[in-house]
């Protein structure tokens, strides 16, 4: 195998990885509130809302040593241990325990940090200039995959129940669980490259594949590794960035909890309306799907950069935050166990709800991709740090939405969204403009990026 395949397999094999494990752990939190809601009137009091709160603060602390980690034992590890935790998460719901849920949601909120750290750097290893934007692409169209086939289940097995009953709820959850291994175990196939660095060259592959170092070499490279992250967080275009990745931890909370919340609790869709969670969740991974694939393959065919593509993605969730706002009741994201019988500006559509998660879906891998590819185009040596930094906002700017989900009606968590977005959009612009600029200088092909 060439060693142009071999990273391309690399990258096919961690897409599918995490293909299987966020099926497992996006259907989990999709339903997770609606599930919980069932639950609370038994010995189990927690809150999906509450739990998403503590995983991605938690997830935020932790991007802080993540690099670290990385930085000493690679990164094909810490995914697989990472997983195993993403899979204990899932199995709490078979058995429900405030104590365990709780507890779980710390763990996990550890492994992401270094799941998606080690994640960064095993796509920019398996990447260069040319090809950063077909493999992130491929990798966010595998990913997103997940939310179609765990969703699939969800819309059938559910369908005309109105509560979810213990078997139910015990059937999905050992299921997830399973798939989540499967895609842990995934992780092993990923290769090793080989060193290709001429002597006296910065070798930022073997920092990410963990060569066998001493003992107090790991731990310099750990060291600099915290540092280079704390350093970078104060650069233009770190700073400039991070607007951007606010907006998708915002955005990524609303759609990955609340808006299936949303669905579930509107009673005018009566019996329809669980089942309709999992309808919801399909359309949004068509949606990612769509995006990842379309994005991934004109990459090198685009000669306009990646300015077009973000602003694509701001005005078609703007469509369908404006969609929403008709379409739901503003109580429906804290409304009680019994739903909420009151109607918004027009009377509750299926087809229109199932249209916004399309939307949700196309405008979210709009920004993901693009972020993925000019943080591994301009961060390629530096690659652990940044995409720690990357996931350190998003995971803050997601829990601080999963906390205020618990209290703020519709038309305000729109409204957060919107003017966040908007600066967002026009912060990526001012990098990007820099980025073309630079490779211009370079003599380079900007269109291949």
């Amino acid at each position: 195998m060439s060693p142009e395949s071999k990273k391309l397999f690399n990258v096919i094999i961690l897409g599918a990885s995490f293909m299987f494990i966020f099926t497992a752990f996006q259907t989990c939190g999709n339903i997770a509130q609606t599930v919980i809601t069932n639950l609370n009137n038994t010995d189990f009091h927690g809150s999906g809302y509450t739990s998403m709160s503590i995983i991605y603060g938690v997830f935020s602390a932790s991007n802080l040593i993540s690099p670290s980690v990385v930085a000493i034992v690679g990164p094909q590890l810490p995914m697989v241990v990472s997983g195993i935790f993403y899979s204990l998460y899932i199995a709490v719901f078979i058995q429900p325990a405030t104590w365990a849920f709780y507890t779980a949601s710390v763990f996990i909120g550890i492994a992401a940090a270094v799941l998606w750290t080690a994640q960064g750097n095993c796509l920019t290893v398996n990447s260069d200039e040319n090809t950063i934007g077909r493999n992130s692409g491929v990798f966010w169209a595998l990913l997103q995959s997940s939310l179609f086939f765990g969703n699939l289940y969800i819309y059938f097995a559910w369908q005309g129940k109105t509560h979810i009953s213990e078997s139910d709820r015990r059937t999905v959850f050992i299921a997830l669980t399973v798939i989540s291994l499967v895609g842990t175990v995934l992780f092993f196939l990923i290769r090793k490259q080989e060193d290709t660095k001429t002597p006296g060259e910065e070798d930022s592959a073997h920092e990410i594949l963990g060569d066998s170092l001493s003992a107090k070499n790991k731990m310099i490279r750990a060291v600099a590794a915290f540092k280079k992250s704390i350093k970078l967080s104060f650069t233009k275009e770190i700073l400039l960035l991070s607007v951007t990745t606010a907006y998708t931890g915002l955005e990524l909370t609303f759609f990955s909890g609340v808006y299936g919340t949303c669905i579930g609790a509107v009673n005018t869709f009566g019996s329809e309306g669980k089942s309709l969670i999992g309808l919801s969740g399909i359309f949004l991974g068509v949606g990612e799907i769509l995006g990842g694939g379309i994005f991934g393959l004109l990459s090198k065919n685009n000669r306009f950069g990646r300015n077009p593509v973000v602003m694509l993605g701001i005005v078609v969730h703007f469509i369908a935050f404006y969609l929403i706002f008709f379409n739901m009741p503003n109580d429906a994201p804290i409304a009680p166990m019994e739903g909420t019988d009151r109607v918004a500006y027009m009377i509750p559509s299926k087809e229109v709800a199932v249209l916004c998660s399309f939307l949700l879906g196309l405008g979210d891998s709009c920004f993901n991709t693009q972020l993925l590819s000019i943080l591994g185009f301009l961060y390629s040596e530096d690659s652990a740090p940044a995409f720690a930094i990357f996931k350190f906002v998003q995971s803050v700017c997601a829990a601080v939405a999963y906390f205020y989900s618990n209290y703020l009606l519709l038309q305000w968590q729109l409204l957060i969204m919107v003017v966040v977005g908007f600066f967002g959009t026009i912060t990526f612009f001012m990098v990007e403009w820099k980025a073309a600029a630079a490779l211009a200088a370079r003599s380079s092909d900007y269109s291949s990026i």
